[in-house]
């Protein structure tokens, strides 16, 4: 679809243009969405669970994209929700609030969870990927922080500090706690997935990498 950014940015009406910059620019830079649309194309993802969706805008963009059939949004934030659900007007979408260290995941084909791991504490880690594992999608991808990247994990440390103390995400309320990729793998192989972990930082200097399980 020929400037799908510009499409998904246009439908946030009701935030400021620097907002809607900021959405365009991320859907149009961020490696992990074009990883999604890909793989969204060779087999579509149908009923879509996004973990920590924020602004709602990847969801909206495998919507419009014809790569999902619904989508679920849950975020803890209330008003990036409130924008979400505005810009999501006419979508087979839904947006929620909820703090993903409790949450229950609704049913779905395949369960998004893009950057929020490691702001959780490591206990909510836990219950949270014991909880993905038990959810019964058919795929899942997460874009984890690898903590053993070097000089990557060493700058992806130094930016995620900064950006708590900025405010960014839930500021110093949130955590910076990576774990090691056998860590989040281990619930999902235990449960039946395959796991592939695949680069996801093509054109920037992070340590992120895509962690995509599937049914064997």
């Amino acid at each position: 679809m020929a400037d799908l950014a510009g499409q998904v940015a246009a439908r946030y009406r009701d935030v400021s243009r620097t907002e809607r910059g900021f959405i365009r620019g991320k859907l149009k830079g961020d490696p992990a969405v074009a990883a999604l649309l890909g793989l969204g194309a060779a087999r579509p993802f149908g009923r879509v669970v996004d973990l920590g969706c924020g602004r709602g805008q990847l969801a909206i963009a495998l919507l419009l994209a014809g790569a999902a059939d619904k989508a679920t949004g849950l975020d803890i934030d209330t008003a990036k929700i409130g924008v979400a659900r505005a810009a999501a007007e006419g979508l087979a979408a839904r947006f929620e609030v909820a703090d993903l260290a409790d949450a229950t995941i609704p049913p779905c084909d395949t369960l998004l969870m893009i950057d929020v791991l490691l702001q959780l504490p490591l206990p909510a880690q836990d219950g949270l990927l014991g909880r993905i594992a038990a959810s019964g999608a058919g795929r899942i991808a997460i874009r984890a922080f690898d903590p053993e990247r070097g000089w990557r994990s060493a700058l992806g440390f130094g930016m995620e500090r900064v950006r708590r103390l900025l405010g960014g995400d839930r500021g110093l309320a949130g955590a910076v706690a990576p774990r090691p990729l056998p860590e989040i793998a281990a619930p999902l192989a235990a449960a039946g997935y395959r796991v592939a972990i695949t680069p996801c930082w093509a054109g920037t200097p992070l340590p992120n990498v895509l962690l995509v399980a599937e049914r064997s």
